[in-house]
């Protein structure tokens, strides 16, 4: 049966829309309620120190993966501290691959000192999302996943593989997670050419980026001096030799600070020293020994050095005026608690280019400017993260947190995020992961390409 012209132009307007609303491209952005909740269930598992759930983190993001057809891989390298690595396979597996790192534990809390419960993911009038690890760093993780939810509902296809890995003890210094991750063969089987780890929120509008950070050295000073009562006058004592030691740290803290405060230097950029414990006295039933002087006293300091800093002048300030031997003074634990190298493996300074030599960075200030954020002034980071053991391996690696215009609260009391700026975040990532995935080097002659 013959269709007549205006039969024939309904048919193919409705196939059209037909088409349309069935192109991977048309398809209707899910509810953002949808996406908050998924980040509040995530936030309500308690990963705290020292006794983090990770089976059941772990659990939860593997659930996220299948969802997202993810290969999964979980890694015990400790029992009992699962690791869990998701990739998105690259169209071309001999290139270099993308590295999205995060930590699935947190810092433990004072939940007296919270307006709301620090697990609860309490999400009030503003959208601001309370909950420890809505900062740090369980934010990121989980726009991670977000970002490739949307890039696979728009039809992307990576060029590179993206790897997804939640690892665990960041926050007790990641020697049995990151460290022991990147020392393994499954990760120079990788393959990674960058790796994205975690920044801080920024209280103005542009996002804080970071190409090192400084290096933790956990220094234990002890004295030792005569025993004798409490009336009378020693030279040299513990605790003399001592209090002479904290007063020259404390002159050369000074000195640091003051360079930071006149704006002349950046946090990072700078030697802090911070004593965390004083331990001296001869305990008794009702407190300390009053009459007594004590044959020993030791302090413990957190030492954060940059890379950029000299660690043959630190050490000679330690040993010559902070410890010296000839006040009976000396490092407990051979020198130092932990020391890590402002050196990576190659014997260059630990950190990131952030000029024309490093293409990913370039990268990323253009992805994150086509989706309408700013960055700020690349920065060194304050303390430490697992970015240092990737970058002690001589590889790329970017601190970053799409977290604008919010108060730094990691570590905090009252730590939270607001929603929108998290939704954000993510549209931040699909841009970026999107760049990274696409990225092909240029090559300096035909048929040869560069190593990343």
């Amino acid at each position: 049966m013959e269709l007549s012209c205006r039969a024939i132009l309904y048919c193919c307007y409705f196939g059209c829309l037909l088409l349309f609303i069935s192109s991977p491209k048309a398809t209707a952005e899910e509810d953002p309620s949808s996406v908050v909740s998924r980040f509040q269930q995530y936030l309500q598992i308690n990963t705290a120190q020292p006794s983090p759930r990770y089976t059941q983190a772990a659990d939860f993001i593997l659930s996220l993966a299948q969802s997202l057809s993810l290969e999964t891989q979980t890694l015990e390298f400790v029992q009992g501290k699962p690791l869990i690595l998701l990739k998105w396979p690259g169209s071309n597996p001999d290139l270099p691959s993308i590295l999205l790192n995060s930590h699935t534990d947190v810092v433990p809390v004072e939940q007296e000192k919270w307006s709301h419960h620090p697990f609860g993911a309490h999400l009030d009038r503003l959208g601001n999302i309370y909950a420890r690890g809505s900062q740090d760093m369980k934010c990121v993780g989980l726009q991670y996943l977000e970002a490739i939810r949307k890039l696979k509902a728009s039809g992307f296809k990576p060029l590179r593989s993206v790897y997804l890995s939640f690892v665990p003890d960041e926050e007790i210094g990641g020697h049995d997670g990151a460290e022991k991750f990147a020392d393994s063969d499954v990760f120079k089987n990788l393959n990674v050419g960058i790796v994205l780890d975690e920044g801080l929120a920024s209280p103005n509008e542009n996002y804080r980026t970071f190409y090192a950070e400084r290096c933790p050295w956990w220094l234990v000073i002890k004295a030792t001096g005569q025993p004798g009562h409490g009336a009378k006058l020693y030279d040299n004592t513990a605790m003399e030799n001592l209090l002479k030691s904290i007063e020259s740290v404390r002159r050369f803290r000074a000195s640091q600070f003051d360079l930071v405060k006149a704006g002349l230097k950046a946090e990072g950029e700078v030697v802090s020293v911070n004593m965390v414990f004083l331990k001296a006295g001869t305990p008794s039933p009702t407190g300390f020994v009053m009459n007594l002087q004590p044959s020993e006293a030791e302090a413990g300091f957190d030492v954060r050095v940059p890379p950029t800093a000299d660690p043959e002048s630190l050490e000679r300030r330690i040993t010559e005026e902070w410890a010296p031997a000839s006040r009976n003074m000396t490092f407990q634990l051979g020198q130092f608690k932990q020391k890590a190298s402002v050196h990576d493996n190659f014997g260059n300074p630990v950190l990131t280019a952030t000029d024309s030599s490093n293409p990913w960075w370039a990268l990323l200030e253009e992805a994150v400017r086509k989706a309408g954020g700013k960055l700020g002034r690349p920065e060194i980071f304050p303390a430490s993260t697992d970015a240092r053991y990737f970058r002690q391996r001589g590889l790329p690696a970017i601190g970053f947190s799409p977290m604008a215009n919010t108060p730094i609260l990691l570590h905090d009391h009252n730590e939270f995020l607001n929603q929108d700026e998290y939704l954000k975040g993510i549209d931040i990532y699909v841009s970026i992961i999107k760049s990274y995935a696409s990225y092909v080097e240029n090559t300096r002659e035909e048929g040869s390409r560069d190593e990343l």
